[in-house]
């Protein structure tokens, strides 16, 4: 029996996050609901260990997610994070309270006690922490064992039980020694071997698929990202011809976009791909909107149009496939998380679509999961490693109303900043321009000259949920902007964006 781990989610933007840090240590994870599983289902499936996550809610507060005290007595070692931690103190009968102007956010110096959970760790070491509420009084049986200047329970356990909580977060890079801490709760706690690899994640959905859509046709919507290229071949793996891949120009693809994927996919992997060219389509429904979440709608909806009248083209249609990644479900709301922005493969969906179902095989993965995964599948390293674009395109990368003149301005702007970007000695996770609605006073010939305001943008990720903005060398900045000004007649100036996510996301819209 494969051994798990179950992360219950109380609304936390990291719950996904957790469960990918477990699976890094080759733990398998699995996200529950705080409210869609019970005591008597988690002894039944065997889980070595349980994580609560963090969330945005007061324990105290009577309209937040609780959890039934008996999951505290199955014997089952348990880890609360932040918002969790301070469920487990108030369900075993500690106080929590608001520390007010004392909440603690961002890098903090934390002191740890001698634990299992920080086996080989220093005694002083920098954590993540978030809080706005602070465990005053603990429950009988438990101790402190870590502590910040600010917070005088930054960490507890209860030794008969096996329970801990964390105030901060381990499963952030910023946290110097969370992936030990997180390493010790499996293994030296709940005595995890560490035999999941992602190998089991593509045997089991390649047999899962196989057994679900046997006899069905099935319709990607295929970007030549690689979310959904990846997508692509793990069903192909699973159901070969069933598969039809439907690419969608939009008209705003980067530039030379939609003949490059068309290639790709049609001549060197032989796969059925159908080209829309909807580019007059899409334009027509964006006339005129300007704010960003009603964009994705509208994206979404027409995607899914799209993808209607081609299948009734094609004869009966069961399933939509698409590569939705969790930082697209994640940012679009899941539930009991916050909606960030809607992603057009999850909260741009309308209500009513034309098919049995849809299947997002990668819904569960990170982007460097789903590469590793591609990897494994054989796809080429230069589809693996393409540079992340969003389903909407470009259409978020402009501030303001679309247009076909400002969709030829930034591709061009944005081809630019990926040649140079290409020759530089950085190597950022994600980068590319942005034409934003600022209009600024320029000189271009000894003459005035008023036009657009590009941006720039590239972050440094593991997993992009959290980004550093890169500190690109200046000569590439220089260059870059120099080229843009001289090349596009209608900038007038280049800026660099030096915000990191949070409190920004990655794309601008």
């Amino acid at each position: 029996m494969q051994e798990k781990i179950l992360v219950l989610d109380f609304g936390g933007q990291y719950n996904q996050l957790i469960a990918r840090r477990v699976r890094e240590q080759h733990v398998y994870a699995e996200i529950k609901p705080y409210n869609k599983i019970t005591p008597e289902e988690i002894k039944e499936n065997g889980y070595k260990g349980i994580i609560f996550t963090g969330g945005p809610n007061s324990v105290y507060d009577t309209e937040s997610p609780h959890c039934n005290a008996k999951i505290l007595e199955l014997g089952i070692p348990i880890l609360g994070i932040c918002y969790g931690a301070q469920l487990i103190a108030d369900v075993a009968g500690g106080t929590i309270c608001s520390a007010g102007s004392s909440g603690e956010y961002g890098r903090t110096s934390v002191s740890v006690s001698e634990n299992p959970l920080f086996k080989d760790i220093p005694k002083n070491s920098i954590c993540w922490m978030s809080h706005t509420d602070y465990i005053k009084d603990l429950p009988a049986g438990f101790s402190v064992i870590a502590t910040t200047d600010a917070c005088p329970c930054a960490a507890m356990f209860d030794k008969t039980r096996n329970l801990y909580g964390l105030q901060f977060h381990p499963e952030v890079s910023h946290t110097e020694y969370g992936s030990e801490m997180l390493g010790n709760f499996l293994f030296e706690i709940c005595k995890c071997s560490g035999n999941w690899k992602i190998n089991d994640f593509i045997e089991q959905s390649v047999q899962k698929y196989r057994t679900e859509l046997a006899g069905k046709k099935v319709l990607l919507a295929l970007s030549g990202g690689v979310d959904s290229s990846v997508a692509a071949a793990l069903l192909y793996r699973a159901i070969g011809n069933d598969l039809t891949c439907v690419f969608v120009d939009h008209g705003l693809l980067r530039k030379n976009e939609g003949d490059y994927v068309e290639n790709t996919f049609r001549n060197r992997f032989g796969m059925n791909i159908i080209r829309v060219n909807a580019e007059t389509r899409f334009l027509r429904k964006l006339s005129g909107i300007t704010e960003p979440e009603q964009k994705r709608k509208i994206i979404g909806e027409e995607f899914i149009r799209v993808f209607e009248e081609e299948a009734k083209k094609l004869g009966k249609i069961h399933v939509l496939a698409q590569g939705t990644i969790y930082p697209d479900v994640v940012e679009s709301g899941n539930g009991s998380s916050a909606t960030i922005k809607s992603h057009h493969n999850v909260g741009g969906l309308p209500d009513v679509i034309a098919f049995d179902r849809i299947v997002e095989p990668l819904a569960e993965l990170f982007k460097d999961e789903v590469r590793e995964v591609g990897n494994k599948l054989g796809l080429p390293k230069e589809i693996i490693y393409r540079q992340p674009f969003p389903g909407p395109g470009l259409a978020v990368r402009i501030i303001g109303e679309i247009t076909k003149e400002k969709l030829e301005l930034l591709r061009d702007a944005d081809a630019i900043f990926c040649k140079e970007m290409e020759q530089a000695t950085v190597a950022p996770n994600q980068y590319f321009a942005v034409l934003t609605d600022l209009h600024s006073v320029g000189v271009k010939g000894d003459a005035r000259a008023y036009g657009y305001t590009v941006a720039l943008r590239a972050v440094t990720t593991d997993d992009f949920m959290t980004a550093e903005w890169t500190k690109l060398p200046y000569e590439v900045i220089e260059r870059t902007s120099s080229r843009i000004i001289n090349e596009i007649e209608q900038v007038t100036r280049v800026v660099y964006d030096v915000t990191s996510k949070p409190p920004a996301t990655i794309e601008f819209e």
